[in-house]
């Protein structure tokens, strides 16, 4: 069993920056390959640049790092809005922890600094996916208060299903 670190132990966390984007896709590759999902990972450095760290970015990211500045954990995410609840809430989309700090409390420290910031910023929730074979992810989830949305289900539509919709207009279009 793993020593619970105490707060002084706690990796510092800030805001995510340009420069960590070489740490950050590591980090994104490292829950690709534990998830059996390296078949399926395709982002680039370059695109958590363009798409994180330029005029509109599409999403925020928060960085654990050491003492020495060294990146260790993250968790990336972007506002969401439910038509349901009439608020505005965050979607995480990535929760890393190096397994050096897992089961010492630090990925229950980095997910509250994502609901103070929600708290901050008038978010009322915060919803994530977690991978059905993560049982681990799981239990952390409830154990910090989350709860499985059981009645729901995610679709994706990507690829040539996606192009293949948004060619519709144009048929449309052309036909009308």
């Amino acid at each position: 069993m793993k020593k619970v670190l105490t707060p002084d132990q706690f990796p510092k966390i800030r805001p995510a920056t340009a420069q960590d984007v070489g740490h950050m896709h590591a980090m994104l590759r490292e829950i690709a390959r534990v998830t059996d999902s390296l078949d399926k990972f395709t982002s680039t450095k370059e695109d958590i640049l363009r798409d994180g760290f330029g005029d509109i970015p599409a999403f925020h990211a928060l960085i654990g790092e050491t003492n020495e500045g060294m990146p260790l954990a993250m968790c990336l995410y972007f506002d969401s809005y439910s038509t349901f609840r009439g608020k505005a809430g965050i979607y995480i989309q990535d929760l890393y922890v190096d397994s050096s700090l897992r089961g010492g409390g630090f990925a229950r420290y980095l997910f509250s600094h994502v609901a103070a910031h929600a708290r901050r910023t008038n978010r009322h929730y915060i919803r994530l996916s977690v991978d059905a074979e993560n049982m681990t992810g799981q239990k952390f989830y409830r154990k910090i208060g989350m709860k499985p949305a059981v009645s729901e289900r995610i679709f994706v539509l990507d690829g040539p299903a996606l192009a293949t919709l948004a060619a519709e207009v144009d048929l449309m279009e052309e036909q009308g």
